[in-house]
């Protein structure tokens, strides 16, 4: 994802770019057919690492999308990213009924929207009462106040104190009920980032969410979504390589870049302090001008030898990042679903289990295009927590077999989403189902091909910026440091862009940068902030905490 977005940047800046990919084009984002499912002329079945999920906060995604021609066409922005407008919020209690949340004022508007119906009025109801009780009037206040406090706190607060403290602490879990620890504190983590409150950086888990609310308030053009018609939740209407990566690589390859499939990166030769070379798995070298290591932290780390680390040791710091597993499985299902299009989140769920019905959403009519004509909806989940008991086998994901976390998932789904009594999720319509291949069994157990950058507190002074002391080697990829900071498909292609404009910079090129789009927030509330900043450089407290 990385490197197409530095790819694209620098193909139409008149580069010459080679891409070198030993699996696969897209990452983690990539569609993954289901071998052997397809018949009749249908495509096989879609799987995927993880159901995408394209916040109002994301600024370069979109408009990396609006310059990708569609065969419409259009471009990929306005032909296939659409406005989800409600979420479903289910529970891992027996006292919480499931509820669909409006995400825009426009939801109401529509008869046949789930939400508006007596019984999810009732669950609302409910739900809200029981959640009152769990978590007292001044627990949530409180917890409101430190969301208040991170979006009134300086940059140089955030990055030097509230960088260095966890979520768990920032919001002082410790003695508060057990709802407020349970919900507030860890499943709010775990099913956004999939990191956990005790380790992540509360200046990321705290912005984040702050970003998330002022998305929402429609208040900040840039973020294009609004109370009426939502936008702070959008999807793509079909298959991510149908709708968005093949596209893309069809569009660079027509713009002259050649993609090299099937070769990897095994290292530099370095001469004089610069690349002279990069050695490729295969046995064969690239000779470049400009070279960009667009890799996951997980597969730089192996390439660190000592000359490399001797020609730029501020790499020495990819040591201290840390890696969790969300991984994401597909149930294929018979009958469609009756919810809304709307991304589900079971809080508290043992293994922090998220997804969406992509049926609703899609324009593409499953049972028609996909599969053997019975597949009528794709119930796609994501997995953030894999080192907790699940609730069936009483094991962790990381002890189980393939087909245990399969029936481990689907119980826990069934569990928070069927408690209101409607049968959202029902045994008889399950056809089959698909984990994410990345996750493989050997000798040595489990193993995950793709783990996700976490942000562990204290550990943003380690990440990396593009360029690096070696005058011709850049970096991209979702571990630099980036204004969304987070291990997002907005932070791989905002590191894309900054690889893309530091070898512009070591170029002396003097044609236009890529745009690098800041994380908006109120402006409202620049005047706090300026107060906090003189505060924080007299070595004061935040204002709400003296």
């Amino acid at each position: 994802m990385a490197g197409l977005a530095a790819a694209h940047e620098l193909i139409e800046r008149g580069f010459r770019v080679t891409v070198y990919e030993p699996e696969f084009l897209g990452g983690k984002a990539r569609s993954i057919p289901v071998p052997g499912t397809g018949a009749g002329g249908r495509r096989d079945l879609p799987g995927e690492h993880g159901f995408r999920f394209f916040p109002g906060t994301y600024q370069h995604v979109p408009e990396t999308m609006s310059r990708i021609p569609t065969a419409r066409g259009g471009n990929v922005l306005d032909d296939h990213l659409v406005v989800v407008r409600d979420l479903v919020l289910a529970f891992d209690d027996p006292g919480y009924a499931p509820v669909i949340v409006p995400g825009a004022l426009s939801s109401f508007a529509v008869a046949d929207d789930p939400l508006v119906t007596v019984r999810n009025f009732q669950n609302a109801v409910a739900t809200g009462l029981k959640l009152g009780v769990d978590i007292p009037a001044e627990e949530m206040t409180f917890f409101l106040s430190r969301l208040a406090v991170m979006a009134t706190s300086c940059q140089e607060r955030r990055i030097g104190q509230w960088e260095n403290q966890s979520w768990l602490e920032f919001i002082r879990a410790e003695g508060k009920s057990p709802a407020y620890r349970r919900y507030l504190a860890q499943a709010l983590v775990r099913v956004t980032v999939a990191a956990k409150s005790e380790l992540a950086s509360a200046r990321t888990i705290g912005q984040t969410a702050v970003a998330l609310l002022t998305a929402q308030t429609g208040a900040i053009p840039q973020y294009r979504s609004n109370l009426i018609t939502g936008g702070v939740d959008r999807v793509l209407n079909r298959p991510t390589n149908e709708a968005w990566i093949d596209p893309w690589v069809a569009y660079l390859s027509a713009r002259g870049v050649e993609f090299v499939l099937g070769r990897g990166l095994g290292g530099f030769e370095i001469r004089s302090g610069r690349i002279e070379s990069a050695r490729l798995t295969g046995g064969d070298a690239a000779v470049a001008d400009w070279y960009v290591a667009a890799l996951p932290v997980d597969r730089l780390m192996p390439l660190l030898d000592a000359p490399l680390l001797r020609a730029a040791p501020t790499l020495e710091g990819l040591r201290h990042l840390r890696e969790d597993w969300m991984v994401g499985i597909q149930y294929y299902l018979a009958r469609p679903s009756e919810l809304p299009a709307a991304h589900i989140a079971v809080a508290g769920s043992p293994w922090a289990v998220t997804g969406i019905f992509q049926s609703r959403s899609w324009e593409a009519d499953i049972a028609a295009e996909y599969g053997d004509g019975r597949v009528r909806e794709c119930l796609s989940v994501d997995i953030s927590e894999w080192d907790a008991p699940g609730a069936l086998f009483g094991k962790t994901a990381k002890q189980c077999t393939r087909e245990e976390i399969a029936r481990e998932v689907w119980a826990q789904l069934r569990d928070g989403l069927n408690r209101s009594g409607a049968p959202i999720i029902r045994d008889e319509d399950l056809l089959g189902w698909h984990l994410d291949p990345g996750i493989t069994w050997g000798a040595a157990g489990i193993a995950n091909a793709t783990p996700l950058l976490v942000n562990v507190a204290g550990t943003y002074r380690h990440r990396p910026d593009a360029a690096t002391e070696i005058p011709n080697l850049f970096l991209c990829g979702d571990h630099l440091r980036t204004n969304i900071d987070l291990a997002t498909m907005e932070g791989a292609n905002e590191a894309g862009r900054r690889a893309a404009n530091a070898i512009l910079d070591a170029a002396g090129d003097s044609g236009s940068r890529a745009a690098i789009f800041p994380l908006w927030e109120l402006p409202a509330f620049d005047a706090l902030k300026d107060l906090d900043r003189e505060r924080y450089r007299a070595g004061q407290p935040h204002l709400m905490e003296s």
